[in-house]
């Protein structure tokens, strides 16, 4: 039995680890790598494996991050299962079509300008026929279900509160007689976050891979969080601009509507316009209200009372191009949630070339923002952006509500890895050099053996 790491060792997206168990071998994700243009073009590298030759992935969750290359795995000759949680089978339908799409957006400019020079052409990474042939190896099974995805490989999915259908994955392995229980955290949620319930912990294993992407530092305490963030729209509203919400689709979307729903009257609302100005938002959306059996408790209580989540009346959803444009229109009174997450594309921009040299715009980010991206480079206070090749002012306002990260903290790590009885050794992934070094440091100091994973790393288990 043997475990490689591969992506997400070092740095925070890219996720993919190689496992080998009986003369198989399974993939713990295949994600995609995120952050500058340089980064991201070693999305195009060769895999250090053949592809043909992996007989099934098991995915943790839906984030791009940690599925975005499957349709390139499958492209490169890949033809097992990919096993997944039911609402995460739902989800990477949206978010792999979502990302062909931009891809072959992305490259139909770039092809254009090449054409004019004379240049040789590009390919997409993958499109949309690359991700249908995907989607038909997708299998979902429920949580604490356990499947065995090849022979001396049986997993079981634990709910990890990160997104809808996040698992916390348990993979039972057998090999000559020789019995091991490895545990990958995948992505970890905060605890007590709205609508999931808390991330699970195992009873027990004989090996964790864990994520650090939050380390060596606590968030802000949800309630200042949320009182922060009310205020926000209560200032914007009397300095007569607008509000922007750069967010990811999947999970911050809908956690940012959840509290514009549930503070409703308190951050007086009612007077806004709120666009949720994302089509592949709308339809995660719609995911996460169809599976309202994995709502947690209080979230439950307000879909059973009002029959509908959220309560907003004055939500608009703008699938169209021509009712974003709509929007630019407005001066002042928009609530605008767009995507992307990171501001590298997406609707997100179209609105920041129109609010972000005004002063009485306002920026809110809720999110984690990688180095190198421009929402990350907006926060750390450059004067100046350039967005499609032209140059902006940014005079905004900026907030970040670090409070509502999706991602767990240093004691919310703590907390997971604790309920795992006996203290089994953890190989630490999915963070920042320094996060990683200190929550290993954290770790050790519990009594723990903690290292941080290396890419190209393998573990004999």
């Amino acid at each position: 039995m043997e475990l490689e790491f591969y992506g997400a060792a070092g740095y925070v997206t890219g996720s993919c680890h190689i496992l080998r168990v009986g003369g198989r071998t399974v993939l713990l994700d295949c994600g995609m790598i995120q952050g500058g243009d340089r980064e991201e073009a070693k999305n195009a590298d060769p895999f250090p494996f053949d592809a043909a030759e992996i007989d099934a992935v098991v995915l943790s969750h839906a984030h791009i991050d940690h599925s975005g290359r499957l349709p390139l795995l499958v492209k490169r000759g890949f033809r097992g299962h990919i096993h997944t949680q039911n609402a995460s089978m739902a989800l990477i339908g949206i978010l792999l079509a979502d990302c062909a799409g931009l891809e072959e957006s992305r490259v139909r400019r770039q092809n254009k300008r090449r054409e004019e020079k004379n240049q040789p052409l590009l390919e997409p990474l993958y499109t949309q026929d690359d991700v249908d042939d995907c989607l038909v190896q997708v299998r979902g099974q429920a949580y604490d279900e356990t499947v065995e995805v090849v022979p001396g490989v049986r997993v079981r999915f634990h709910d990890a509160g990160h997104i809808m259908g996040s698992g916390v994955v348990v993979l039972e392995l057998e090999e000559a007689g020789e019995t091991r229980t490895l545990v990958f955290s995948g992505d970890l949620g905060q605890y007590d976050s709205p609508i999931l319930r808390d991330p699970v912990s195992p009873p027990a294993a004989d090996r964790v891979i864990m994520e650090s992407t939050y380390g060596d530092r606590q968030h802000r305490d949800r309630a200042a969080s949320l009182e922060e963030m009310g205020q926000v729209f209560l200032d914007a509203w009397e300095q007569g601009g607008n509000v922007l919400i750069p967010a990811f689709a999947v999970g911050r979307s809908q956690e940012i509507l959840y509290h514009l729903g549930k503070h409703y009257d308190e951050w007086q609302i009612g007077r806004w316009h709120v666009f949720l100005d994302s089509p592949l938002g709308i339809e995660a959306s719609e995911i996460y209200w169809d599976f309202d059996h994995l709502f947690d408790q209080e979230a439950n209580r307000i879909f059973r009372e009002d029959v509908v989540m959220p309560k907003l009346p004055n939500l608009h959803f703008t699938r169209s191009a021509e009712e974003s444009r709509v929007i630019n229109r407005m001066k002042s009174g928009a609530i605008v949630i767009a995507g992307s997450g990171m501001c590298n594309g997406g609707r997100i921009l179209h609105h920041f070339r129109h609010n972000i040299e005004r002063r009485e715009t306002h920026v809110l980010f809720t999110g984690f923002q990688p180095p190198g991206t421009l929402g990350r480079r907006i926060i750390d206070g450059e004067k100046e952006i350039r967005i499609y090749r032209e140059t902006y002012r940014v005079r905004a306002r900026t907030h970040t509500i670090g409070g509502m990260s999706a991602h767990g903290d240093q004691a919310d790590l703590l907390r997971w890895y604790e309920g795992i009885e006996g203290q089994p050794p953890v190989h630490l992934v999915h963070g920042d050099p320094e996060a990683a070094r200190t929550m290993a440091e954290k770790l050790r100091a519990t009594g723990a053996t903690a290292s941080v994973a290396e890419s190209g790393q393998r573990i004999q288990l």
